[in-house]
């Protein structure tokens, strides 16, 4: 009988669903505290996933739940700056 292996799930922080884990966009706070998205998925750091909809982030953004995750305030230019990495217009 083959082993079957499990596939990490993580919650959406803009639509709370819980999906695989590699269909989901890293967004990490640095060690020295700065925000940015995570592609590979292998920066050091506190992270946070968002669905690659810039809807999601937007109501991530709307919640402050990127800000509850990282217990630090989130500049709106990061924000800008991560909606237009996603292909959203700010």
């Amino acid at each position: 009988m083959p082993k079957v292996k499990k596939i990490p799930q993580r919650q959406c922080v803009g639509c709370r669903e819980m999906k695989d884990k590699k269909t989901l966009l890293r967004v990490v706070r640095s060690p020295e505290g700065t925000v940015s998205l995570d592609f590979s998925g292998k920066k050091p750091g506190r992270g946070a996933y968002v669905c690659h909809d810039p809807a999601c982030l937007k109501r991530a953004r709307k919640s402050k739940a990127l800000e509850r995750a990282f217990e630090t305030a989130i500049p709106d230019e990061v924000y800008d700056v991560m909606t237009r990495e996603l292909g959203g217009v700010p």
